[in-house]
Parts: structure tokens; sequence; C-alpha cells
């Protein structure tokens, strides 16, 4: 164990040749290998161990980035790929707020490093470059760690798995990551992820007519919204409050509107909590995907898609709008986005059981493709019964990555009773929280979201 903060070190290449590795023949490529700058000296989140040492910076292609090291460092570096995604431009205060979520990794010895990504939107190749490229900053202008950890936490997930794929021995000229943990991860890929957010659209426009309104030039409701229409968050909580009062205590609804929100409930299979932030998705990233990753066209489409649990389904099917996904749209999506189950490396997984914004059904497609792809035997997937989207709990995490750790080290696969009993030693430590059901297995995302057409 490292009881220091290690000094900024030798080119990386020359690190490579000192420690056995650099004989001439090794080639790196990718992201990692470009020439960047070197951090500074940053002030610390009040989260994070007085006794760290906190740099941050901006890379080549303008992504800002926070990494820590505590003082008695493990000498195994942890490589952050946030969630979101945000549409905003990328600032600092992104990584602050990742590092202050994630200080429980620096916390448990280990070092820790997080881009924004250079830019906002619904982007995942594009995020993963930018994780890869901020793990070649840390191991040129740092140190050399003994491990790397590759962390995904929401659709930074999908980001992570699919930076696993992307950035291999092969393709980089080294082992970029030694393991990969993914945690509340949205991991069916664009393709599968956000289907029931366009049923919320479809279903949401049949009962409320006013997102459009009747006023208002129609558009396809697959696109989120028209290129050049701009709308806030605070815009479309207007018109859904106008229709749902989801502003005001259940006992100041009407009846009408007391049933549309059931309606939603039982069609779209989400909580009440949870409609406004998805209906915020499927307008601004909905439109952040189609006017600017797929070139003007929804990878969207709900034709063949029988909803079920309304009061008259036979109506709500004939009065639905469909959509059919464009066939360009969809391959280009999925190609930035779709993992395909080619992780060359042990991949532990982590999900709240009731998690609303990234069901647990999305875990089975991940599995499937895991083994479709030929991972599967390379990935262990376990469940909790108490959390939240963005955070489980403290000892959770440092127990996964134990068990994690241990797997990269002696090939010992974990179990989830063995992460169970693991995370219950380290409430001593860590305070309580521990919640993992050793038992349960996610349903297929078919039993959640319902099957539709695809593009062949």
């Amino acid at each position: 164990m490292r009881s220091h903060f290690p000094k900024l070190g030798l080119p990386l290449l020359a690190l490579l040749a000192l420690s056995g590795c650099g004989d001439g023949s090794l080639v790196l490529r990718g992201p990692s290998t470009s020439d960047e700058a070197a951090p500074v000296l940053a002030t610390c989140p009040a989260d994070v161990p007085s006794d760290a040492k906190c740099l941050s910076g901006r890379d080549s292609k303008g992504a800002f980035y926070m990494m820590a090291v505590p003082a008695k460092w493990n000498g195994i570096l942890v490589m952050h790929a946030h969630g979101g995604p945000d549409l905003a431009a990328p600032d600092l205060d992104r990584s602050m707020e990742d590092l202050t979520r994630w200080s429980i990794m620096v916390k448990s010895g280990y070092a820790w490093a997080g881009s924004s990504y250079r830019q906002g939107g619904v982007e995942v190749r594009a995020a993963a470059e930018d994780t890869e490229r901020l793990r070649g900053i840390f191991r040129k202008h740092v140190a050399i760690p003994s491990k790397t950890i590759l962390h995904g936490q929401s659709w930074g997930a999908g980001v992570a798995a699919k930076g696993a794929e992307m950035f291999t021995a092969d393709t980089v000229g080294e082992r970029p990551y030694d393991g990969v943990l993914l945690t509340s991860g949205v991991l069916g890929g664009g393709t599968r992820s956000y289907d029931f957010r366009l049923d919320l659209r479809v279903v949401y426009q049949y009962l409320c007519g006013n997102h459009p309104r009747s006023s208002e030039q129609p558009y396809a409701l697959n696109l989120g919204l028209p290129a050049n229409v701009t709308m806030k968050q605070a815009d479309v909580a207007l018109r859904v409050n106008e229709c749902l009062a989801l502003n005001k205590p259940a006992a100041e609804r009407t009846p009408e509107q007391k049933a549309k929100i059931q309606t939603i409930v039982n069609v779209i299979k989400i909580p009440e909590s949870a409609i406004q932030s998805h209906m915020n998705w499927a307008t601004m990233h909905f439109q952040d995907i189609s006017a600017k990753r797929t070139g003007g066209d929804s990878p969207f489409g709900n034709e063949g898609a029988i909803y079920t649990g309304s009061a008259d389904d036979a109506a709500l099917n004939a009065g639905v709008l469909r959509y059919k996904a464009h066939p360009a749209a969809y391959q280009k999506f999925a190609t930035d986005t779709d993992p395909v189950g080619k992780i060359p490396v042990p991949v532990l997984s982590t999900k709240w059981i009731s998690d609303p914004t990234a069901f647990v059904e999305l875990d089975s497609r991940f599995r499937e493709v895991m083994q479709e792809g030929g991972s599967g035997g390379r990935l262990v997937q376990t469940f909790t019964t108490n959390g939240t989207h963005s955070f489980i709990s403290d000892p959770s995490y440092p127990a996964l990555m134990d068990a994690l750790l241990q797997w990269v080290n002696t090939g010992t696969k974990p179990t989830p009773s063995g992460i169970a009993s693991a995370c219950l030693a380290l409430e001593a430590t860590y305070g309580k929280g521990c919640s993992f059901d050793a038992s349960y297995t996610s349903p297929a995302l078919s039993t959640r979201v319902v099957p539709r057409q695809r593009p062949q």
C-alpha cells in the first residue's frame, strides 16, 4: 500500500519500459495516448477525506475533470463514467459533484478520476473516449496504478460498457481496464432503454393532448421536439401539471386527473413520482438524439406495441399515435449506444430492484447481450432491496469493489451471497445500508416494456 501522494511521473512509455513492458514493439493507440497538459492542484470537495490530494483540469477536447488520491492510496484507480447525460455545456462543477457523490471510493483507499465529458447530450462513444483520455492523463501526470477499474453509474454504465468494448488490449496496446463496475445502469442500449419513454409520450398525448397543444404545429412525438424548438423542464412541467396536477396533493386532484395518472402508471409501469422526469427526458433528450445524433430522424418507434392496463385498452391502442423507427437512425444510434457483449474483463453490476429510472429489467437485456457476445461468464449481477437510483448505500460500493478486485486478482468469481455477507461485515466501518438480495434475478425486459417492431 502506498502511503503518500505519488509524484508526477515519467512519460508513459518510459514507465512501461522500466516495468519491462516497453520493449520497443508496444504501440499504444487511442485517446489515452494523446498529448495532454498536466492537471493542477485543486480544493477537494468537503466530503472527500481532508488528507487526500485533488487535481483538476480540462483536456484537449474540452472536457473538465477531477481527480482525487487518498493519503493511503492502495494503488488502484477508479475511472468514473457519470450518468445523465447532461444537455448543457460541460463545466467543472459536474465533476466536482461526481467526486462528492463518490467520495466513498476515496474513503475506501482508491484513487478516483472523473470526466465531465467534452459535450452535453446523448453520445456514448464520445463519453467513453473522454473517460479513456482521462485515464491517460492520470497515468502520464500522476502515477501508474497497479489496477484500473472502470465504474459506470446510470447512463454512465452504458458509457462504461461501451468503453470496455472499445478500449481493450487489442485496440489500445495494453490492458486499459482490469475490471468493470456497473451501478444503477441504463444497460439496455439506447435502442431498448428508451422505448418506454416514447410509449409515455403517446399515452400522455392520448390522455392530455397538450404536448403539443392543438394550437401548435404538430410534430412526430418520437423526435422529442422539432430541432428548432426550445423548451425547458419548467415548460414541460407546466403542461403536465395542467393535465395531471402532479404538483398538487392527490386530494386536490380531480377524479379525471387521478384516472389519467393511474392509466399512465398501469400502462407504462412507472411510479407517479417518475412521470415528470421521464416526460422531460422524452422531450429534451429525444430532441438531442434526433436533431444532433441521428440525422434528423428518430430511432424510436412503437409499431406493433400493444398497450395494456387502461380502462379501455382497445380504445387506447386505436387512439395512440404510431411511429416507425427510421432504419438509418436506428442503426446509427445502436452503433453509438448498444453494447455488443464483448468485454474481455470481469464485470460486476448492481441495481436497486425498485429503480424507477433504470428499470431492473434492463439488467436482463444486458445479461442476454453479454451471453450473445461471448462474455456471459464474465458477468455477475447483484440486486438490492433498498436504495435510490443515484446512490445505494456507503457499504455497498466497497463490498462490490472488494469482490471485483478479488475476481481480478485471483480469478475467483464472486457470488451474490458472498457479496451480501461481505457488505454486512463492512457496516461496522461504513455504516448501515446493506440490502443485497442474493436470490433475486431480474425479469425479462419484455415484462416491463411492450415488444414492438424494429428495423432489420
